[in-house]
């Protein structure tokens, strides 16, 4: 399997309730219809330098509609692609600068940062602080969610946990993913969903806290502990 089957694989999947966000077009949401194929393209580019180096892969709950779902690529939101985030360059993500796919006239969109500068979101902020605040480079780590598309409530702009048939379905894909890498990799969990459905499945993973709620500061200390030399 090549990355290019990869997402075409990624690109197989629908079900109600979700955003796949290398499928779906969304009219009231997406910049155009070419929205898609845009994420499909900037997976491809993360993906690409990561896959034959990576030392780590973290694997979180889901995409969300602040980050993955207008990107394209894991824990990773649309400033941090735009050259808009404080700590996360294009360069960092890319190697180059990225494209918006989220509406900045969206009726969803009520924040004026969001309409101005892309989507934000927390917890991709946490995540890419770690892996700069402990120096590594960002190619050697790879970013996924347990179960890769949005899964939402009745507005497109929410989030809700997935299933666990949706997270059957996703561990699929981290099967692939995992495949694609010719090198061992560490893996961390982040959240209770990501660890019991990796670990469930015999994937040998370390659980962290998410870093949501409160959970940031432990976050960051098992995140460093996981990177230690083993």
């Amino acid at each position: 399997m090549t990355i290019e089957d990869f997402i075409r694989s990624l690109r197989t999947y629908t079900s109600p309730a979700v955003c796949n966000p290398w499928r779906d077009y969304d009219l009231q949401c997406d910049l155009g219809p070419q929205a898609p194929e845009i994420r499909c393209r900037q997976l491809q580019e993360y993906l690409a330098p990561r896959i034959s180096r990576a030392r780590y892969l973290f694997v979180a709950e889901a995409a969300g509609y602040q980050g993955c779902r207008f990107t394209g690529i894991a824990i990773t939101c649309e400033r941090m692609i735009l050259d808009a985030h404080k700590q996360v360059t294009s360069a960092m993500v890319l190697g180059h600068a990225g494209q918006r796919t989220s509406r900045p006239d969206s009726p969803y969109m009520t924040s004026r940062p969001q309409r101005d500068h892309g989507m934000n979101e927390p917890t991709d902020t946490y995540v890419w602080g770690a892996i700069l605040d402990n120096g590594l480079d960002p190619r050697d780590v790879l970013l996924w969610n347990i179960f890769p598309f949005h899964p939402h409530k009745a507005s497109p702009f929410s989030n809700r946990t997935p299933t666990d048939d949706e997270l059957a379905a996703g561990l699929a894909y981290t099967r692939q993913l995992l495949a694609l890498c010719p090198q061992p990799l560490r893996i961390g969990a982040i959240g209770r969903k990501a660890a019991e459905t990796l670990q469930s499945a015999g994937i040998d993973a370390v659980a962290t806290r998410h870093p949501a709620n409160g959970g940031a500061g432990l976050f960051r200390k098992q995140f460093a502990d996981l990177i230690k030399p083993m």
